[in-house]
């Protein structure tokens, strides 16, 4: 028996829908990240881009654990000499809900050339509403893959 692996041009891609405001961040990334990278489904197979569409809705009403709505931070640093700037969580929703997302669905990720085409195919929405209708995207609920 010779092992299967999948060709880019057999690929077949899927839109699914996630909403934020039904599990926590962490949990929501991670079957975001599992989705966009195709291993969920029977042909993966790790040197092709195989993975869907994801849909993120209800990005401002993203859920947290614990104390990490004011004591997580967010961290860059501009190149120059104390050119360090953090911000919580707090702030970075009330600025931009969708770039917390990014970054957690991004991080989980693995780090290599097709890491940008993968999180390409992410697509957040502040509210419920997305441009997105005509792909009939199917709502995927993060029980699925072991969630709580």
């Amino acid at each position: 028996m010779k092992t299967y692996s999948a060709k880019p041009t057999e690929v077949t891609r899927q839109w699914y829908t996630l909403d934020a405001s039904s599990a926590p961040l962490g949990r929501m990334a991670t079957v975001a990240a599992n989705l966009l990278t195709g291993k969920t489904k029977a042909q993966y197979t790790p040197h092709v881009d195989g993975g869907d569409y994801v849909i993120v809705i209800n990005a401002q009403k993203l859920k947290v654990t614990g104390e990490k709505i004011a004591k997580k931070q967010y961290h860059r640093h501009s190149g120059y000499p104390s050119g360090l700037s953090t911000e919580t969580l707090a702030e970075v929703l009330a600025k931009d809900p969708s770039k917390a997302i990014r970054q957690a669905v991004g991080g989980m990720l693995p780090h290599n050339k097709l890491r940008t085409a993968r999180l390409a195919r992410l697509k957040v929405y502040a509210g419920s509403q997305h441009n997105h209708a005509a792909q009939n995207p199917q709502e995927f609920s993060i029980e699925k893959i072991g969630g709580k």
